[in-house]
């Protein structure tokens, strides 16, 4: 290179680097609630930057507008049932709902507008906990153990018909494990892979888009049924964090967070012993190269600016589950509300 190309490259790099921003860190939070009713609300979903989702108890569902504010919500029944929503999920075409219990119910949009039921599934044991999709063909569900296994269910064709994996198709389970229907993110996807958080501390992985699985040990405790993971993120492939914790005991804060840098081969506690305890929802920070985490819980919204090391509480206020819209806005949902909130 010509000297005085190079000095020209240098001084680019000089002025670029020297205009980078620093990044912020968040000390506030504005709560703005943007839907009050009755229900109980798990489960929201961004369908793009002007629509989110979502659905809950009492057959509730519908759409927020994001630049008016304004919502559209309708009801739905399935012979006299009333189903209970706690998974939401979307292709760029349709939207998806996944109700608990027995009945499962999962709805797709419908050709004529209408809701439409494409998977049942009727079994004492049967609880469907959270749904992803990795494009607009391949989607997953997750639900508690059936016959000796956790449940596993997959679409190739876009939602219109789904599968269930079979155990000998699955890693061995442990009797009784199964996801917490506490926030709709016990499934991370991305790429070609899929994590599943489960119960017993134990994330099923897969690198293949569900065609095979391998299960992976966690610190996270798991010592009673009401222990586990709840919630898990990837910032990319690699960086990946998960909370969970005891939501009867929520202020214990111990073995209830932790962090991988492999893509979820191996997992770290962090933060041992220290601020927040249970949390149900755990989100990365957009743009903010996987530092930034907001988790949210029945008793607070949390925040670490240095990838889970330190937490501080932001807001008392209570929520089960949070998506963001921007590096600085996110919806978050709880008891009776969906509330826009400012992060400052």
């Amino acid at each position: 290179m010509r000297p005085l190309a190079f000095f020209g490259f240098f001084l680019l790099v000089f002025i670029s680097c020297s205009k980078k921003e620093v990044v912020k860190i968040f000390t506030t939070v504005e709560v703005e609630d943007v839907f009050l009713d009755s229900v109980s609300i798990r489960a929201i979903e961004f369908l793009d930057q002007n629509t989110l989702a979502f659905a809950g108890s009492d057959g509730v569902y519908g759409t927020v507008d994001v630049a008016s504010g304004k919502i559209r919500s309708n009801t739905i029944k399935y012979d006299s049932i009333v189903p209970f929503f706690r998974a939401v999920a979307h292709t760029n075409s349709d939207f998806f709902m996944l109700s608990v219990g027995s009945p499962a119910l999962l709805y797709k949009t419908g050709d004529n507008g209408q809701m439409e039921l494409v998977y049942t599934e009727v079994g004492e044991t049967v609880f469907y906990d959270s749904m992803m999709f990795w494009n607009n063909l391949e989607g997953l569900a997750v639900g508690d153990t059936v016959d000796g296994c956790l449940s596993i269910i997959i679409t190739r064709d876009g939602g219109a018909t789904w599968r269930k994996i079979p155990c000998n198709e699955l890693p061995e389970g442990t009797e009784g494990e199964g996801a917490f229907a506490a926030s709709n993110t016990n499934i991370e996807v991305m790429g070609n892979q899929a994590w599943i958080a489960t119960t017993t501390g134990s994330i099923y992985h897969t690198m293949d888009r569900g065609t095979t699985w391998n299960s992976i040990g966690t610190p996270m405790e798991n010592e009673v049924a009401t222990q586990g993971i709840y919630s898990i993120d990837f910032y990319d492939q690699n960086v990946g964090i998960a909370i969970g914790g005891d939501y009867t005991k929520p202020e214990v804060n111990t073995q209830n967070k932790i962090k991988t840098e492999d893509g979820g081969k191996t997992w770290q506690l962090i933060a041992d012993g220290q601020y927040p305890g249970y949390r149900s929802c755990i989100q990365f920070v957009p743009n903010r190269d996987g530092k930034a985490i907001v988790a949210v819980g029945f008793n607070g919204i949390s925040y670490s600016s240095d990838g889970g090391d330190a937490w501080t509480q932001l807001s008392k206020e209570g929520f089960y589950t949070i998506r963001f819209l921007s590096d600085s806005v996110a919806y978050a949902a709880g008891k009776h509300r969906i509330s826009k909130l400012i992060f400052r």
